[in-house]
């Protein structure tokens, strides 16, 4: 018991130095964006920038109500505030963490251990939430071509881009349904994945050539596909988790609306959604911090694609970016140095 304990506190420590260590690489990542930010306070309405926060609450509320009602489909009671409080966690892991989503879903299936859930459910709720985000980006970007075109703004290259992203979340769907839907193709596919990651990690660690037990693995992904094949029979109860999908993005695009009006610039929205679901498609795979360069960078030429001139597009992402992290960060380390603290994130066994 004494050794249990002595383990846990180590990895607590561990985890606390790690989690510090990422947060002081993404400030510094950000620095000259946090200046540029600093400097603009005196062009903007500052007032307006309060909007903010509750543009950002009905972010966190529709995603903590998606998890409630994803783990309600397989019979897990979840809290509302339980849930808003892992989505704060998971916006931090999500945004220090350099793993293109990776660090998100590892943390939460060691966090939901704690609620009772095992890893393979935990694992295809967060998978089917990305989806249902990914889905809900469709609509939006329709929604946005849409939009543009009423008000004359479309341009071809915004239309190539919307249209091959729409394209790719599709097949990706597509292909994931396809694997989950067999236990042959499912073991077969993560087997040879774990296998190819091990090799990676055996050339750093040589004297590891398991470091991802490959029979763990499998069972894992087992459960997965049977929690899968609970959802392929009633496909209908992903109404509602679609819904909160879409309303939890349209609390993004509105945070970001909100310091064009700070900044007094009315521009087409249909350029906003766009632009926004576009910079989170990329951001997603990025292996940097938060996304940091590739978003700012792809939100902003994007905008300009869409007719927002760079001069107002390029220090409103800017802000967006630095003051969404300083509204997300403090609140997402507060509960997950608390999850931590109070055992509820579980350290791997040894």
């Amino acid at each position: 018991m004494a050794e249990e304990k002595k383990r846990q506190k180590r990895w607590k420590m561990i985890i606390t130095v790690i989690t510090l260590a990422a947060l002081a690489a993404l400030i510094y990542a950000v620095r000259k964006e946090i200046v540029e930010t600093l400097s603009n306070f005196g062009r903007v309405n500052n007032y307006a920038l309060l909007l903010m926060i509750p543009a950002q609450f009905l972010n966190y509320h529709a995603s903590a109500k998606m998890y409630q009602h994803l783990f309600g489909i397989f019979k897990n009671k979840m809290g509302y505030k339980k849930m808003l409080r892992i989505t704060s966690e998971l916006t931090l892991v999500n945004n220090v963490f350099p793993s293109g989503g990776v660090s998100g879903f590892s943390y939460f299936g060691l966090r939901m251990q704690s609620e009772g859930v095992r890893a393979g459910r935990a694992t295809l709720v967060q998978a089917m939430r990305f989806i249902l985000l990914f889905i809900s980006f469709q609509v939006l970007i329709l929604a946005g071509l849409l939009i543009l075109a009423i008000g004359g703004g479309v341009s071809n290259l915004v239309i190539l881009i919307a249209g091959s992203l729409a394209t790719l979340a599709v097949v990706g769907t597509a292909i994931l349904g396809f694997i989950l839907g067999s236990q042959k193709r499912i073991k077969g596919f993560f087997t040879f994945m774990t296998r190819a990651v091990n090799r990676v990690i055996n050339v750093v660690r040589p004297k590891h050539p398991e470091t991802i037990n490959i029979e763990r693995v499998q069972r894992l992904f087992n459960d997965l596909h049977e929690n899968y094949m609970v959802l392929r029979k009633k496909p209908q109860v992903l109404k509602m988790p679609l819904f909160y999908a879409l309303l939890a993005n349209i609390g993004e695009i509105l945070t970001i609306y909100v310091v064009y009006i700070a900044f007094g610039s009315l521009v087409n929205i249909g350029a906003v959604i766009i632009a926004y679901a576009i910079a989170n498609f990329a951001g997603f795979i990025s292996v940097l911090p938060g996304g940091v360069g590739i978003y700012e960078g792809l939100m902003t030429a994007v905008l300009v694609a869409a007719g927002v001139p760079a001069g107002v597009s390029i220090p409103v992402t800017i802000m967006y970016r630095v003051l969404n992290i300083g509204l997300q960060l403090p609140l997402g380390y507060y509960f997950y140095h608390k999850a931590i603290t109070d055992n509820q994130f579980k350290p791997p066994k040894t």
